[in-house]
Order: C-alpha cells, then structure tokens, then sequence
C-alpha cells in the first residue's frame, strides 16, 4: 500500500485490514488435560484459566424462579413445560409445571407463553474495533476503544448474548472488561479475551497497513520465528488471555510452537487461515479454525479426525457482498470467494462431522443490526443441514465446549452457571423468536428485564465512624 493513497482510502483499506478471522484449536496434548492436576475441591474462576479463587457464596443472595414457561435446555432434548429454579449463580434445580418445590421466600416471575434457554454465546468478537472511517482518527485512544466495547456489550447483551470470546482487541481493554462484568460493575456479557492476535510480518490484519497504524490499533502481534511465536503467546497468557488466537502467514515451525506453547500453558487455540495454512494449523493441532475460507477435502476431514472445530462465522461475509460488493484489498482474500461459496465450505463442514460453533465477527457499525445476524447466521446453519433446535444447540452447548466452559456453561442443568435467556414465543421452532428477548440473567443476576438492560441501584456505603477522642 502506498502512503501517497488519500486519507479516505487508507482509512478503507485499514478497516478492511483489521477484519480478523480465525481461531484454530487441537494439540500434542489437549488444553483440558491440566484439568486432571486441578483439585476438584478448590474453587477457581470461571473461565479457561482455573485460576484458585477464595471459597465463599457467589451471586446474588436470593432464590430466583422462572415459572410457567417453556424449557429449551440445549442438551439436545426437545423443549418442555417446567420451572427453573436458580440459587445465588447457579442453577438449583428444573422443577414440573405442577411443582412449587422452592423456599417461600424465592423471588418468582411468571413467564408464561415464554422460553426459557441458556445465555447465547458469540465465539468471534473483536469489541474495540473502530466503527467508521472516522473512527480510525481515535484508534490511539484507549478510553475511545473502552467506550466503544462498552457499547457492544450492551448490543449483544440485549440480544440476549451471555457470553463473548473477543478474539483480538486493543491493548488491556478487553481484560479490564472481564473483571468488571465479573464483578456486577458493568451490565454485558462474560468477556473471554484472547488479547492481541498473533501472525507474521504481512500477514492477516497487517497486510496494505502502515506500521503506525498497526501500533496505534494494538490488536495485532507480530511474530518472527519460532521462538518469538512462544513468546507471543506467553505475553497474551501474562496479561490474562482465555484463549490464543493466531493468523496466517506461518511456517510449520511457527504454528507448532505456537499451539505446543499455548496448550503447555493451559489455553486452547484458534486460528484465522485459509488454503493450505489451515492444513499446517490442524496437523499443528489447534482446536478451531474460524471462518468459512476455503481448504481441501483432505482437510476437512483431517479435523474431523483430530477433533479439530469449525466457527463458520458466514453472517460478516454476507454482510461485505450485500454493502461492498466485495472482499477487496486483502491478500488473504485474494482467491474464490462468495456466499455460495461459503455456504457450501458450512455444508462440507456438517457432512464430515466437524464440530461447528456460532460467531459473528461484527466489525465497525454492525454490531448495530444486532439481534439480527446472530439469527441469520443461525438460519445459515439451518440452511446447510441443522435443525433449527440442533442450531440453537450449536449456539449454547456446542459454543461452551469450544470455548472450553462446557462444565459451566452452555445448558441450563443443575449446578450450572446461570446464564440465562428468557424469549417470547418459541424459538426452538421458529428463530425470528430470538429478537424478542424478555429476560437475561448472567451470573444470576437479572440483567435485562423488559428487553432493556437492567442495572440495581446501588448500596451506599456507610461512611467511616469517626474515633472515639
């Protein structure tokens, strides 16, 4: 890219740049495998990490019941009437729709003609990503790119999206957001951030990019060799990653020590590639390859075989050929690229028998249209083969075991985390249903209510007693 292009156009083309596609996860030894050394009676936190955390009540001090509706648990079973009854953060029990067996004292909403779901999950996320082409004139600005994540939460969180994993963002944003929705100081969804994206000089997100802008976004990670791909990823795990994300351009050597890395620390890893890149990713053994780009059948089968998942993310695509009219300016996308395309790589994909996840990788603006290309991507699934509840089970369980929270996340069944969606009308039936989101409880606590986000007035804090002279 030449620096004599006008503002505009550089402005276009770094938007187009830092449209981040890929996670890829599978390895020499699996992430889960350090589960076995964990002590199943010392709590730790609630994401990836397993970090040791003080043992105490979590959650909101109170019985929460949700009676007279629908229960879509996303194990796999066809909806049914019940009661769900929540305690604190997790999930108590699922009572019939007779039963009133809950302490007199519970908090109870009717929700009557409504279904009840888990918390859907958004696997491909970037939340401080410029919006416009004026945006990119704040890019340096951290409290502009906090600002902007800020926003989306509440987008996805009124979606009734409870869970989003940002696969590449701006500096420490991202992190600090985590905590803050963790501990109830910011309305969203839980953040599982995979800090800055790693891939080589010219690769994915730098290509046509001027250095400074690079540096300004601080989303990309640039890595040379083997030994500074470790490091890569040992820096994302020092500043609290959930998961690592890769990009082609690398060499064999590269991806291998990358993922061999990652999985020694814990984490799993996913992967933005295409071609034969992806075929390095897989033997590499990551755990997911994100987008729909285009790999041979070889392939394909080689990560059904390993196990390695797929998060199609079709809905960005069709969203760039309905308003660009294409891909342009990307080497990365430099070859056959359509919806039709795209739409048979998801098919291929289901016929294998590859474990396929829900994302939807909404850059710049869209994050406006929200709910509805999280439900068009789910109606792309339906599309190439999945049943609508099938779809939906992708959203929530088969999402939670690809963002490695499946022991807490992804079904509402007892001692589960509550993260919940509450919808009117059917949604396991007709998926137009999604956008009438009623309620949304994450973490317990009730956080949309009415369809609008839902904040608790504050508890002042008594001030200090003045000593005694």
């Amino acid at each position: 890219m030449s620096f004599g292009l006008t503002a505009k156009t550089r402005n276009a083309v770094l938007l187009v740049a830092i449209l981040s596609p890929c996670l890829c996860v599978t390895g020499q030894e699996r992430a889960q495998d350090r589960r076995k050394f964990l002590d199943p009676a010392t709590p730790v936190s609630d994401d990836p990490r397993r970090i040791p955390v003080k043992p105490g009540p979590r959650g909101p001090d109170r019985v929460l019941v949700l009676r007279g509706g629908r229960i879509f648990d996303g194990t796999g079973k066809a909806a049914r009437e019940g009661t769900l009854v929540i305690e604190r953060n997790k999930i108590l029990k699922i009572l019939p729709p007779a039963s009133t067996d809950w302490p007199k004292n519970a908090e109870v909403v009717e929700v009557t003609a409504k279904t009840i779901l888990p918390g859907l999950i958004d696997l491909h996320t970037h939340l401080t990503y410029p919006l416009t082409e004026g945006d990119v004139q704040h890019a340096p600005s951290e409290a502009e790119a906090t600002l902007r994540a800020v926003e989306k939460l509440r987008y996805f969180l009124e979606s009734g999206v409870t869970s989003v994993r940002d696969v590449g963002s701006q500096g420490d944003v991202t992190f600090r957001l985590k905590e803050w929705v963790r501990d109830n100081r910011l309305a969203g969804p839980r953040v599982f951030p995979a800090g800055q994206f790693i891939t080589g000089e010219g690769g994915h997100s730098t290509e046509n990019t001027p250095d400074e802008w690079i540096k300004w976004m601080g989303a990309t990670r640039i890595a040379t060799g083997p030994d500074d791909w470790r490091l890569a990823v040992r820096e994302q795990f020092h500043k609290g990653a959930d998961v690592i994300k890769l990009g082609s351009h690398f060499s064999v050597e590269e991806v291998k020590a990358a993922v061999q890395e990652a999985h020694e620390l814990g984490l799993k890893v996913t992967v933005d590639a295409e071609t034969f890149y992806i075929q390095r990713a897989v033997e590499a053994g990551v755990d997911t390859i994100e987008h729909p780009l285009p790999r041979t059948d070889e392939t394909i089968q080689l990560m059904a075989k390993k196990g390695v998942a797929a998060d199609p993310t079709l809905i960005p695509y069709q969203i760039i050929f309905d308003e660009w009219g294409g891909y342009f300016g990307s080497t990365s996308r430099r070859f056959t690229f359509s919806n039709e395309a795209n739409m048979g790589m998801l098919g291929r994909l289901k016929r294998a028998g590859v474990k396929c996840g829900v994302g939807t990788d909404l850059i710049l603006h869209w994050y406006r249209y929200l709910p509805g290309p999280y439900i068009r991507e789910l109606k792309n699934f339906v599309a190439a083969g999945w049943s609508v509840p099938e779809a939906l089970v992708a959203a929530t369980k088969t999402n939670s075991e690809i963002l490695d929270m499946d022991d807490r996340l992804g079904t509402l069944e007892p001692d589960k985390l509550a993260d919940v969606l509450v919808a009117d009308g059917r949604p396991d039936e007709n998926l137009e249903d999604l956008a009438k989101v009623d309620l949304v409880i994450r973490d317990g606590y009730i956080v949309v209510q009415g369809g609008k986000v839902a904040i608790a007035k504050h508890t002042p804090a008594p001030p200090p007693k003045k000593p005694e002279p």
